[in-house]
């Protein structure tokens, strides 16, 4: 069984008023993608799917980019969990429907934080504590596309730990990544994705470097990694019929016992 790979990505215009109300938007944005998963499920594949969603918040040059990655089974188990109906080899769910419905939920989800006055507005988003300009801005989001990217699927399960090794839990700025730091200024490589993913350096001033930095640090005690549907730890007896569905065995094999030196030194070299 594969696995697809689905990354949601936030407008920027959104990015001021996110870094000064982190926890109640970026959990918003958990919510949105979940139940626009979920309903795609139902109506697309006529049941339950299950999956895992990242969050990153960053570019490759450190600036603010919120977007979930979303790690999905090829299929879902029916309502009456007697059936296990694969997705098409090589296609989910349509990414523009995706994207119409995030934009949807995610909106109604900042209008009503609005509402209920949760929402903190301070230095460039200040304005935005005026009705009429914050209603003017959920307009404007409404008329652009949202993106939603589908990326290549994963073959295996064992792909599927290798990427969450390697990404749910790393920084925004690798240390193999910093070529130099003095004189006051910190040299990066980063991969212009613009360019064709051209591997290039860029040098900032160390306050702006730490000023990046800081952007991607996120509120004590938020879960940046997440389980929906079959997926969630609520639900282990639905991923033990669908492990049964699919002729696997019930019970998830155990994992081989591993020092902390031995999973550290399988993360970083």
């Amino acid at each position: 069984m594969g696995y697809f790979h689905l990354v949601f990505t936030l407008p920027h215009e959104l990015n001021g008023l996110i870094l000064t109300n982190k926890k109640i938007l970026l959990s918003h944005l958990f919510k949105a993608v979940g139940e626009t998963l979920v309903e795609f499920g139902h109506t697309r594949l006529g049941g339950q799917i299950g999956f895992i969603t990242v969050l990153h918040t960053w570019d490759q040059t450190l600036l603010d980019h919120f977007h979930l990655h979303c790690l999905v089974p090829a299929g879902a188990l029916s309502f009456d969990q007697k059936r296990w109906t694969p997705a098409r080899k090589n296609f989910l769910f349509p990414v523009k429907a995706l994207s119409v419905v995030l934009c949807g939920k995610f909106l109604d989800l900042l209008k009503k934080a609005f509402a209920q006055n949760k929402l903190l507005f301070v230095g460039q988003t200040a304005s935005l504590a005026d009705p009429v300009a914050f209603q003017a801005l959920i307009n404007a989001l409404r008329k652009k596309p949202w993106i939603v990217y589908a990326k290549k699927p994963f073959g295996s399960p064992i792909h599927v730990l290798d990427y969450l090794g390697r990404y749910t839990h790393r920084v925004a700025l690798s240390n193999e990544r910093i070529l130099s730091a003095h004189n006051g200024e910190v040299t990066f490589s980063y991969r212009d994705r613009k360019n064709k993913d051209r591997k290039k350096t860029l040098t900032l001033d160390a306050h702006e470097f730490i000023r990046r930095f800081l952007l991607h640090v996120i509120p004590k005690g938020f879960v940046r990694v997440r389980h929906f549907g079959f997926l969630a730890n609520r639900s282990k007896g639905l991923l033990a019929k669908c492990r049964q569905l699919l002729n696997l065995t019930p019970t998830v094999p155990k994992l081989p016992q591993r020092s902390v030196q031995e999973l550290m030194l399988q993360l970083t070299v």
